[in-house]
């Protein structure tokens, strides 16, 4: 039998597992059967996606019994907007779906933050199911019941806490994935690492060839994403709703979202502009003395190996400050940064000024190869 491991994300009467393997699609409607007794299947999943696996994902919820309603989106953050959710409402609502039928969001974070937000507000509230495609979205993204689509005043500005029944990841799907893809999903990984694992840290520096390359056994990319899964399981049983300890989960993510704005949710992905995002805090706050300097250097060799495309040196500081100002993480006007104090360990910050940010910015997009410290 294929090795498989269950993360449990503890939630009271809501806690609900996510399941890991490898090459277990085919098994997919068995696991969906065991957590809702409906007939219809809705599944939100974009062009690439469905065009690699649409057919398996159907095949399998079919033999479990589902009738199955696609809707296939657009790939890309572009389309996450209340433009698409609208139209997926409609499909879903003319194909008859009642209190008892589940929302299936197959792909990436897009997919993921879509269907989920569907799911949440289609007849009150639907059971959902993510099946990520993506390394962010198993290794973060899908876990937390986040969900929700973007505005043009910020990212994710619109959306609803909607915990999933299960999630279910297969890491043979990351296959397809282009080289860029993986390296910025890993800087996620990093992320996680940064906040809450030195253990994951090293293994981080001493594997991360190998997970880049596609040549880290299956096994070894199964235990990586239950690691990251048991950090985002850990936190989100605390705080399930960001009101304390699930902000250090923002690390990067202030000056990161802001970024991908500034670059039209297309010059950057994710993962890319929240290493930059990390880069910055962790300047500032090695600048502030929270942060030991060869710490912050072994976080900036390892973002190195995993950016491989240019900073965003046109980017204003000015700019990128007014665009984090309208951000969700904003409180009362005041930016919050999630600073590291070691590798392993993170906290919340409230003040920031807009110079401080503007002096590690200048450092964060220079390249230099020593961590400037003053």
């Amino acid at each position: 039998m294929a090795r498989t491991e269950t993360v449990e994300v503890p939630l009271g009467s809501r806690t609900y597992p996510v399941v890991i393997g490898n090459s277990m699609l085919c098994t997919l409607g068995k696991s969906v059967r065991r957590v809702t007794a409906g007939r219809l299947v809705g599944v939100v999943s974009d062009k690439t996606v469905w065009s690699l696996y649409g057919d398996h994902c159907s095949a399998s919820l079919e033999a479990a019994g589902f009738r199955v309603v696609p809707k296939i989106i657009e790939p890309g953050e572009e389309h996450k907007t209340l433009h698409t959710v609208a139209g997926i409402l409609d499909h879903f609502l003319a194909a008859g779906f009642d209190r008892e039928s589940l929302v299936i969001g197959f792909g990436g974070g897009v997919a993921g933050d879509v269907g989920g937000f569907v799911a949440a507000i289609c007849l009150r509230g639907l059971p959902f199911v993510p099946v990520p495609t993506t390394v962010v979205a198993q290794v973060d993204a899908s876990v937390g019941g986040k969900t929700g689509v973007d505005h043009p005043l910020g990212k994710n500005l619109i959306g609803a806490f909607h915990q999933p029944s299960l999630v279910f990841v297969d890491t043979a799907l990351l296959a397809s994935l282009s080289e860029r893809d993986l390296r910025a999903g890993l800087v996620e990984v990093l992320k996680h690492a940064v906040i809450r694992d030195p253990g994951l840290f090293d293994l981080l520096e001493a594997s991360l060839d190998a997970f880049v390359a596609g040549t880290a056994s299956a096994d070894s990319w199964i235990d990586l994403v239950a690691a990251n899964c048991r950090i985002k399981a850990s936190v989100v049983g605390q705080d399930e709703k960001e009101s304390g300890l699930r902000a250090i989960l923002n690390y990067g993510h202030t000056a990161g979202h802001a970024i991908e704005k500034l670059g039209a949710y297309q010059r950057y992905r994710h993962g890319e502009a929240v290493g930059f995002g990390m880069m910055v805090a962790g300047q500032m706050a090695c600048e502030r003395g929270l942060w030991r300097s060869d710490e912050l250097f072994r976080q900036r060799r390892i973002l190195r190996r995993l950016l491989r495309i240019p900073p965003p040196t046109d980017m204003a500081p000015r700019d990128i400050w007014n665009a984090m100002k309208g951000d969700k993480k904003s409180l009362g006007g005041v930016l919050r940064f999630v600073m590291p104090r070691g590798i392993g360990d993170a906290t919340v910050v409230s003040d920031v000024t807009e110079d401080e940010f503007a002096a590690a910015w200048a450092v964060t997009v220079n390249r230099e190869e020593e961590p400037h410290v003053g």
